[in-house]
């Protein structure tokens, strides 16, 4: 991440003594989460002294703003920074130092009125109120912060595509200008039998590496299987293409052409960037693969999983999430771990042949209608059973009512592919919703 530009903010009317102890503490935190803090040596307390202090930064250098309300100021302050800023800004206001006596700070109104100038402006922000030592206050600007972190990156993100979706599956598709729009995503294009011709003359000491990689983690591959080989050239040519055009993650049209013109499953390929990082998508789900890069991110690097909610199981209060054969090597059970398999339908490899690892999970998408973009997040628990079916499937115990979720899900009409990651980010997830203005529908016990 970027620069932060941390600004408090008083009046001189006010209790600055005490307001200034409170900066020092906030400004300890923050030097603590970041070594990239721009900050003033004290409360700015004049709109002129706000000026002079921003006259000395550009606008590119900052990637958020946490604006402090430590005493009440009126909303010359903050416009002033929209002039100036354009990053996304945390306004924060700390409590009242004591109560039955003279009102010291007045920090609340101050973020009130803040927040009414950003909100009339139209401009993200997100509120927070309390002190910093507070363990609450804490986890709220860390979280915040490190949804600036994903919003800053997906504003230099470019997602990979290979090969146009199916015929019928308009879920997959996107576009292009709405997504740059909303989220600041580029598309790179790129011709899927091209990749394939291209692949074919890979030289084998590129490829090699690819299985060898593979080999690594997956147990019992036969190196020597032609399909092993095709994925390892197919692989090797979209890793050059990767470093070239600086692609984030990759959306991957896998059938029918792997299978007719390749001779070879997408799945195993899709399977070994996810696990080193560059989340792909199969079947050119272009949102699908921004899905899996937010949950990446918002996790700490945890590998994501794409899958088709198949089967529910009232008993359990569960559903089943399956793909063909693709799924990151370290999601595979442990007590089974990742193997290679063929695809269920085509009988082609190479393929994942695992279930998954039991754990907290958070399912996600980000979905669109006619009406724009909207996200979707839910909570549950990955459950330790047998493999359910052929491919990678994990089945997940959801914290809402089984039936009361799936039907509500086919009620609001959202995307057949689910994003999922080992780890319980919901409250990121619908904190990101408001930070780009858009509609969430929760599932989950809080």
């Amino acid at each position: 991440m970027g620069n932060i530009l941390y600004l408090p903010i008083g009046r001189q009317t006010f209790d600055l003594e005490t307001g200034e102890k409170e900066r020092k503490k906030s400004s300890a935190f923050l030097n603590e989460l970041t070594d990239q803090l721009i900050e003033p040596d004290s409360i700015i307390s004049s709109p002129s002294a706000l000026q002079r202090f921003l006259n000395n930064i550009k606008n590119e250098e900052v990637s958020a703003v946490v604006y402090q309300s430590i005493t009440f100021a009126d909303g010359q302050f903050i416009r002033m920074l929209l002039d100036h800023i354009s990053a996304k800004v945390i306004v924060w206001s700390i409590r009242e130092p004591a109560v039955g006596e003279r009102l010291r700070l007045n920090s609340l109104t101050g973020g009130n009125s803040t927040c009414h100038v950003l909100k009339s402006a139209e401009h993200p922000y997100a509120f927070v109120f309390g002190n910093t030592e507070e363990i609450k206050v804490q986890h709220s600007i860390k979280q915040q912060l490190a949804i600036q972190n994903v919003l800053e990156r997906m504003q230099h993100f470019n997602i990979g595509v290979l090969g146009d979706h199916q015929p019928g599956f308009y879920f997959s598709g996107t576009n292009e200008r709405q997504l740059k729009e909303k989220f600041g995503i580029d598309i790179i294009r790129m011709d899927l039998q091209e990749a394939f011709d291209k692949s074919k003359q890979m030289p084998k000491e590129k490829w090699a590496k690819e299985i060898r990689r593979a080999k690594e983690h997956v147990i019992g591959l036969n190196t020597n299987d032609e399909t092993v080989q095709r994925f390892a050239q197919f692989t090797s040519f979209v890793r050059e293409e990767i470093r070239r055009f600086n692609i984030s993650a990759l959306s991957i049209r896998c059938w029918p052409e792997f299978f007719n013109e390749l001779g070879a499953a997408a799945c195993s390929t899709l399977s070994q960037f996810t696990e080193e990082g560059v989340v792909s998508s199969c079947e050119s789900d272009i949102h699908g693969a921004l899905t899996m890069f937010i949950l990446q991110e918002l996790s700490g690097g945890e590998a994501p999983y794409l899958g088709d909610m198949v089967h529910v199981n009232e008993e359990n209060n569960s559903v089943v999430f399956w793909h063909c054969g693709a799924g990151a090597y370290s999601l595979a059970h442990p007590d089974q771990g990742a193997k290679p398999g063929v695809h269920p339908n085509r009988k082609l490899g190479f393929t994942m042949e695992f279930g998954l690892k039991p754990g907290k999970v958070t399912m996600f998408r980000v979905g669109y209608t006619p009406e724009g973009y909207r996200l979707l997040v839910m909570r549950g628990r990955a459950l330790d059973t047998p493999q359910r079916f052929n491919g990678t499937s994990v089945e997940v115990e959801l914290e809402k009512d089984v039936s009361e979720t799936v039907y509500g899900l086919m009620e609001e009409g959202f995307e057949p592919h689910y994003g999922m990651v080992y780890a319980d980010v919901a409250d990121d997830l619908i904190a990101l919703g408001k930070q780009l203005q858009l509609p969430v529908s929760i599932y989950t016990m809080d």
